[in-house]
């Protein structure tokens, strides 16, 4: 299976030292998911960026964790390898660690989350108004799948805390 990933810092911000780590796991995940051929772009950004990008594309005045811009678009390489264009994924920076200690869990676990979470809204994942809830156990198809990824990685480690 083959699959890519790129993975970009906002202008200006500082690579944390997990950084590098986050291809290799998002090319886990889509193999762990069975999907070949996908081109996916991540990008780490601020609270102010994700903001922004939630009020232009959602209306929603407000920095969030993570969001996901289907793409969906379809083209064959010069190799005769059709690829996937799955889409983008913006994360926060910011509201990472802010979200570890809401949910009481280590940086590591949150940013797996944030990233699977990611991947999962792009390959037509919903959770609609159903969201991951400190104590609650998901019911939706989306967050168990999310659920299930997370115990499957649950030995990763891309924050050394």
């Amino acid at each position: 299976m083959a699959n890519q990933i790129f993975v970009s810092m906002e202008e200006g911000l500082e690579e944390p030292a997990w950084f590098s780590s986050i291809e290799p796991f998002a090319l886990e995940v889509l193999q762990a998911l069975e999907y070949d051929g996908e081109e996916i772009s991540m990008m780490f950004c601020s609270d102010p960026l994700i903001q922004q990008l939630n009020r232009d594309y959602r209306q929603i005045d407000s920095a969030t964790d993570v969001l996901s811009f289907e793409n969906g678009t379809e083209y064959t390489d010069e190799e005769g390898k059709t690829w996937l264009q799955a889409g983008d994924i913006a994360i926060s920076v910011d509201t990472l660690p802010k979200n570890a200690e809401y949910f009481e869990v280590s940086q590591n676990e949150e940013l797996k989350r944030l990233v699977i979470h990611g991947i999962l809204h792009l390959n037509g994942y919903d959770h609609g108004e159903e969201h991951v809830e400190k104590g609650v156990e998901p019911v939706c198809e989306m967050l168990v799948l999310q659920k299930k990824l997370m115990t499957r990685f649950e030995n990763t480690v891309l924050v050394k805390e």
